[in-house]
């Protein structure tokens, strides 16, 4: 059974306890395996935790993007419906963003920034495409019209440095550990900026990148798409600077994005443009320490930490709950 959060709801913004709810349940499950070896086991149990809360919430979901297609078990596929008031006419009609276990990998190893999360916005408002990759650059709030992925990368660099006020020496760029990011990696180094990678979490280095006090100014790179759109509401709540390109891995899922966005597959997308309602919320639990606390066993319980982003009123919350 799930808590009465709220009744009679008719905001995406309304079902964030829900949302949040999911989120813990699929830390904890995910938690069982962490630091075990074995991430496909802990995804599988943060998708059947998830899976299993959205079953009982009341609103008429579908998931818009996420890890997979419907034949890809156990992960959330992409049109999945969620929610226990499927065409109910009075039903919220939502669509998540989702990846039940970010960093899986770092679950299976203990490794920080493992997390559960996702974004939701009214129906047709999230971009619904496949499971590819997406090219991003993110930051803060001060740099606002003053960068772009269109722009060359020391370009970017010498406008953060002249709108931070600080040399481009001092200029932190975060960034998978890809080798497909070669070209990147030297465009950074011949222009002097510093260089930090991460093995796995874009989404934690986006959320830290667009912080004033946190430990990156830019990121740089390609990564998956979900996870992009995920930032990008994100990122819309807290004010920050996202823009995407969806990247292909091969032509018949660029084809299948065809069927499914439509017009210039090739096209810069905003945050704005990405998430394109303000009705929506931002969703992550931590499982492994990082940009969240991960989940804590304590002798009062199970302890988890999510953090809330409301797009539509820019508030951030912090919610510590004891299970």
């Amino acid at each position: 059974m799930l808590p009465c959060f709220a009744q009679h709801m008719a905001a995406v913004g309304e079902l964030a306890d829900y949302f949040r709810l999911a989120c813990e349940r699929a830390a904890i499950a995910s938690d069982e395996w962490r630091g075990k070896g074995d991430g496909k086991a802990a995804d599988g149990a943060a998708v059947e935790a998830m899976r299993s809360t959205f079953d009982q919430v009341p609103f008429d979901g579908r998931v818009a993007i996420g890890e997979g297609e419907r034949d890809e078990a156990p992960m959330l596929w992409i049109g999945e419906p969620l929610g226990n008031m499927q065409g109910h006419p009075d039903a919220v009609k939502v669509d998540i963003a989702v990846d039940p276990l970010e960093c899986t990998n770092n679950c299976a190893t203990n490794s920080p920034n493992s997390i559960a999360v996702l974004a939701a916005a009214p129906r047709g408002d999230l971009l619904h495409a496949p499971d590819c990759y997406m090219d991003k650059i993110a930051a803060g709030p001060d740099l606002t019209g003053e960068i772009s992925l269109d722009a060359e990368v020391a370009w970017n660099l010498e406008q953060v440095a002249s709108v931070l006020d600080k040399a481009v020496s001092e200029v932190r760029v975060v960034a998978l550990d890809r080798e497909r990011h070669a070209q990147l990696f030297s465009e950074v180094k011949d222009a002097g900026a510093q260089l930090h990678l991460m093995g796995d979490g874009d989404i934690s280095a986006a959320i830290w990148a667009s912080e004033a006090d946190g430990p990156y100014d830019l990121l740089l790179g390609i990564g998956a798409a979900p996870e992009g759109v995920i930032t990008a509401t994100a990122l819309r709540g807290l004010g920050g600077v996202f823009e995407g390109r969806l990247k292909f891995r091969s032509e018949e899922e660029r084809n299948r994005a065809e069927g499914m966005v439509g017009g210039d597959l090739d096209r810069l997308w905003t945050a704005e443009e990405l998430c394109r309602s303000s009705d929506a919320v931002f969703v992550a639990t931590g499982v492994c320490p990082g940009y969240l606390p991960g989940v804590e066993h304590l002798a009062e319980g199970i302890k988890t930490t999510s953090q809330v982003i409301d797009v539509t009123s820019g508030k951030t919350s912090r919610i510590e709950t004891i299970h």
